[in-house]
């Protein structure tokens, strides 16, 4: 690595480290609910949204050159979105991003992909080009960082692609330098609300307006705002509310929102444990690595067709028998192999119906060589209703369960002794009953109608509701009233890029479960609702008190000034 390099990115790696003190905003203080807004939020962009900006400025061949080198994100709340405004970055990942930012800057600059990625073409390619690298950094610039360079920064950038391509005596590896830091930069790796006084409101605090568009464009599509979106929020016309409900209705209407609702429900549903998923395939030899790969996507693709395309009631996703097949799962299932994936219709006497029966929450939520029903029935309330289920005490005697009697026949026996523990039995009472009422499917998702030759009782009760089987367990979610509430917490959490705040978050989600009720539970209302809500782009600033952190500074600080503080400048 030249010199010069070293200089530039040694800047920004300093910068970065020094970026990792902005996580984590937050203002827990109690006292009684009010207005529902945030404090401004830095937070770490995931690995997917990493991969999306880059495949938007570069394309996929690109974009897949690399691994993402951002660390996983901690599950904070139910969700991996609100762990990324408390996550840092190690020394060892840090030199993952730029070993990263070297990789895909030499692939633009190099003679396959400069001639379509860079619009423009120096005079000699051994020389710098002031003019050419200002007209690239500018527009990559804008992409990149979400909003447009101030004049000081990207001059900066230019003078670093010139410098570097003098010496270098190439202007393309002048130009990598340069992109190189930029692509290294926190202020583009670290998501940050920016804020502006509100016109219209005296003392009241917004997103200023290319802010409200990354908000926008993280909630709806996971990927940061294209040039469209930028161009709204460049004319002022994301401010406005006419304006914004013309975009977000735009935004709704784009084949990109698959990805933004495949990406949330991935998340709530705890899908990146299908990444380390396995099952014994002596035990579950249909349930392989590629079957297990298929019932994420399954579940994923069920949830966007009835939820969007169908534009049908969120509940009837846990009794609808409408999924899509693969040759892999079909084999799972013990269904008709199809040719590839095709939409599938469970009939009315399968014991298949909604999105408990499907392979992806049965393995998930399940040992590797036999099923679980303490963690069918947690994963049941901590996912769909949003209930905690407190983590089992320590020194808990579980020989019961993992060498039992063999006269216990069924998982329902051998629980009624584990339970017989007064420290196990309150968590217990509220798990088992409805995860035996998923018994009929073991550990790989499969069928049975027996368990070691005794028959299977799957009758049970859920908060009072009294089911005798899978099919009363799912018609009891279903008019469950934490269900849909649960959703609209998740889903504006996800939204805000945060966990909630407490008692402040209180009318603003009263106001939204409402909402979502009169719509008939829809999607696509609810994600409007949010986004075109007030509480989802004022911010509350810290009391005058508290010194204001340094996420508060940043977030306040003019756009020239923010560059140089996170550039190293």
């Amino acid at each position: 690595m030249s010199s010069l390099r070293k200089t530039v990115l040694g800047g920004a790696a300093l910068a970065l480290l020094a970026a990792l003190a902005l996580t984590g905003c937050s203002d827990d203080s109690g006292g009684e609910p009010e207005a529902s807004t945030s404090l401004p939020r830095v937070r770490l962009m995931t690995g997917d949204q990493y991969k999306a900006a880059l495949t938007y400025l570069f394309g996929q061949d690109v974009a897949d050159s690399v691994v993402a080198p951002l660390p996983p994100m901690p599950r904070t709340d139910g969700l991996l979105q609100s762990g990324a405004s408390s996550i840092g970055v190690t020394s060892d990942q840090l030199s993952q991003v730029q070993t990263a930012a070297a990789t895909i800057a030499a692939k633009v600059v190099d003679e396959k992909h400069r001639d379509y990625l860079i619009s423009c073409a120096p005079e000699d390619a051994k020389a710098a080009d002031h003019a050419c690298a200002e007209e690239f950094l500018k527009a990559t610039g804008r992409l990149w960082f979400r909003r447009p360079l101030p004049e000081g920064s990207l001059a900066r950038y230019v003078e670093t692609a010139d410098a570097a391509a003098r010496k270098l005596e190439d202007f393309y590896a002048g130009l990598g330098v340069a992109l190189e830091g930029m692509l290294v930069s926190p202020e583009a790796l670290f998501i940050v609300d920016r804020v502006e006084p509100d016109p219209d409101r005296p003392g009241v605090f917004r997103l200023d307006a290319y802010s409200l568009a990354s908000r926008l464009s993280f909630f709806l599509w996971n990927a940061p705002p294209d040039d469209e979106l930028l161009d709204a929020a460049e004319s002022g016309e994301l401010t406005t509310p006419e304006g914004r409900a013309r975009v977000v209705d735009a935004m709704l209407a784009s084949p990109r929102l698959e990805h933004g609702v495949r990406a949330f429900f991935d998340d709530m549903l705890n899908f990146n444990d299908f990444d380390s998923l396995s099952k014994d395939s002596k035990v579950y030899p249909a349930v392989t690595g590629a079957t297990l790969a298929d019932a994420r996507e399954q579940t994923l693709r069920t949830i966007y067709d009835q939820l969007v395309v169908k534009h049908g009631d969120y509940r009837d996703l846990f009794t609808s028998r409408e999924t899509f097949m693969s040759p892999n799962l079909a084999v799972a299932y013990g269904v008709p192999t199809t040719r590839g994936w095709e939409p599938y219709t469970f009939p009315e006497d399968s014991p298949r119906q909604g999105l408990l029966t499907q392979i992806s929450f049965l393995t998930a939520h399940a040992h590797p060589a036999r099923s679980s029903v303490t963690r069918r029935g947690r994963a049941l309330r901590e996912l769909f209703l949003c209930q905690i289920v407190p983590d089992p005490p320590p020194n808990v005697d579980f020989s019961n369960l993992e060498d039992p009697d063999p006269s216990l026949k069924t998982a329902k026996q051998r629980l009624a002794v584990h339970a017989s523990n007064p420290s196990c039995a309150g968590c217990h009472k509220i798990m088992d009953p409805i995860g035996l009422s998923l018994e009929h499917f073991d550990g790989g998702g499969q069928f049975r109608a027996t368990e070691n030759g005794a028959t299977l009782d799957t009758s049970g009760e859920i908060d009072g509701a009294q089911f005798q089987d899978i099919e009363g367990l799912n018609a009891a979610l279903h008019d469950h009233p934490a269900l849909p509430s649960c959703l609209v917490k998740r889903v504006y959490a996800y939204g805000t890029g945060g966990p909630l705040a407490g008692r402040r978050d209180w009318p603003e989600l009263h106001y939204l479960e409402d909402q979502f009720a009169e719509a008939g539970y829809r999607l696509p209302e609810l994600l409007k609702t949010i986004a075109l809500s007030q509480a989802f782009s004022e911010v509350r600033m810290p009391r005058e008190k508290e010194p204001a952190g340094k996420g508060e500074t940043l977030a306040n600080a003019s756009p020239d000034d923010a560059h140089q503080a996170t550039n190293g400048g």
